[in-house]
């Protein structure tokens, strides 16, 4: 008999998993790996002047980190997962910059990429706008889907929608067909690695079923929901007659397609979800030893639809301004453990303050 395995709290490796999700950018990894490279501003304490006379006018009221650092852009997923990590965290890595990346982060990516490139040949080739880096991610999703439907497997699907009014991007790790040979609803499957032989802590359980059940979101919401087209193209400033590069239309054209202009990829997008089923129910988080990818732990839990959705409205209250950030639980005060902004953090009772 296997023995139980001991229950860790955190291990470095998740926790520079969650670092890396606060980092996340918005925009998807395509298979067909752009050139394209945006810069991500940051803000310091002494972006902010001092405080002026008790005559001056009050200041506007300060714009919502949405407007802030995601306008004209989509959330990502991860953007969902690191703010119910921890609210202020969320907030301090928004202001302040992302995280430097770590030993254990470039493993853990690279054990997303081996398992990637198991199943995906990755293309690179040279986006020139807006239009074609979209491009790129739509005709990502159609090949992905195909293999799904042919080959019974696909990873790293990007996927985007509207939640709760807001645009949302994210990555599906996996998705599997069923083995039965009836069902024609797919899985979603995530895949973590850990540095120590220990299961994770229910507070990290809890932040991967939030990322599943997004994934399963976006995935149903594709397939169920008619494309808003119109708001797509208005609020990330995109036209449907943009002409493609000449190499972009030739890869294209040798998986099969053949399109002149962004909204003619877009039209083959919208016919591949109408092929495709909605997930399943019960969703998959693998849990695999860093050193030799030995299984810890497959937890499979249930999509649960109101709990995904308080969740979400919870994020964004934070997102939007209508609440304040929030500090994590005494119960999960380890996190503030591990975390590079606690010295700056007002929760934390000795520390130096900007």
């Amino acid at each position: 008999m296997r023995p139980e395995l001991e229950v860790e709290i955190v291990s470095d490796e998740e926790m520079a998993i969650i670092e890396a999700a606060l980092a996340a950018a918005a925009a998807a990894r395509p298979l067909l790996s752009s050139a394209a490279v945006r810069g991500a501003a940051t803000l310091s304490c002494a972006a902010f002047p001092p405080a002026g006379d008790i005559e001056d006018s009050a200041p506007p009221p300060r714009r919502s980190l949405l407007s802030r650092f995601r306008e004209r852009r989509a959330l990502s997923v991860t953007d969902i997962t690191a703010t119910e990590w921890c609210d202020k965290q969320m907030e301090f890595v928004l202001e302040h910059g992302k995280p430097e990346r770590t030993e254990a982060m470039k493993a853990g990516s690279d054990r997303h990429a081996q398992l990637e490139q198991e199943v995906i040949e990755r293309v690179d080739i040279a986006v020139r706008s807006a239009e074609e880096s979209w491009a790129v991610k739509f005709m990502n999703f159609i090949i992905g889907s195909n293999q799904l439907l042919f080959n019974g497997m696909t990873r790293e699907l990007p996927v985007i929608g509207v939640v709760e009014g807001s645009w949302m991007v994210g990555i599906i790790d996996e998705l599997r067909m069923p083995m039965d040979g009836i069902s024609f609803h797919p899985v979603l499957v995530d895949t973590k690695t850990r540095f120590k032989a220990t299961i994770p802590s229910e507070a990290q359980k809890r932040n991967g079923r939030l990322q599943l059940m997004c994934y399963k979101y976006l995935w149903d919401n594709s397939i169920s929901e008619k494309f808003p087209t119109e708001n797509f193209f208005s609020y990330f400033d995109l036209n449907p007659n943009f002409l493609l590069s000449d190499d972009v239309k030739r890869y294209i054209s040798s998986i099969g397609f053949n399109a002149q202009t962004f909204g003619d990829v877009l039209k083959y997008y919208k016919i591949t979800c109408h092929t495709l089923s909605q997930s399943q129910e019960q969703l998959i988080l693998r849990y695999e030893l860093q050193e030799d990818h030995s299984l810890l732990e497959e937890y499979q839990f249930s999509y649960d639809a109101q709990w995904f959705k308080d969740q979400i409205q919870e994020a964004f209250n934070f997102w939007r301004g209508a609440r304040e950030p929030k500090y994590v639980t005494e119960e999960e005060g380890w996190k503030c453990k591990f975390c590079k902004f606690a010295p700056s953090c007002p929760k934390m009772p000795s520390t130096s303050r900007c």
